[in-house]
């Protein structure tokens, strides 16, 4: 039996809550550019929207009719991370696409950001980390 402190874990959903699921949608597929891994309903008023970033393990879910999740207030969500090679050409796509976003801020040892949220307000942060553009 695996020693439980050296159980793999693995972060690969998390919930986003949104007021409008059509609208998040089409933000997060036209705007941000996350791929559409599935829109299903199931039944019972049940709805489940999974999206990927280009390039990550981990999905974000949206929808409705989810226990705990339509629990969640809109826009609850705050500074999720997505890791990128370049935030300017980032930064660049997101305004290019129409979306609001936040000046480059730049940290000790070149760790940069940038700031945007979704239409619920739910925020989010491109962080580029010099040391990690071997990654991409």
């Amino acid at each position: 039996m695996a020693n439980p402190e050296q159980i793999d874990m693995k972060l690969e959903l998390i919930p986003i809550p949104v007021s409008d699921i059509d609208r998040a949608k089409a933000f997060y597929v036209e705007k941000i550019g996350f791929h559409l891994d599935h829109d299903v309903q199931p039944g019972n008023g049940m709805r489940v929207i999974q999206l990927t970033p280009p390039g990550s393990a981990c999905s974000i879910v949206m929808g409705s009719g989810m226990p705990e999740i339509d629990d969640m207030q809109p826009g609850c969500v705050k500074a999720v991370h997505l890791v990128v090679k370049d935030v300017e050409q980032a930064r660049a796509m997101l305004i290019s696409r129409g979306v609001a976003v936040g000046d480059i801020d730049v940290h000790p040892q070149g760790i940069k950001y940038v700031r945007f949220k979704d239409p619920d307000g739910n925020s989010w942060v491109f962080q580029e980390m010099p040391w990690r553009s071997g990654e991409f």
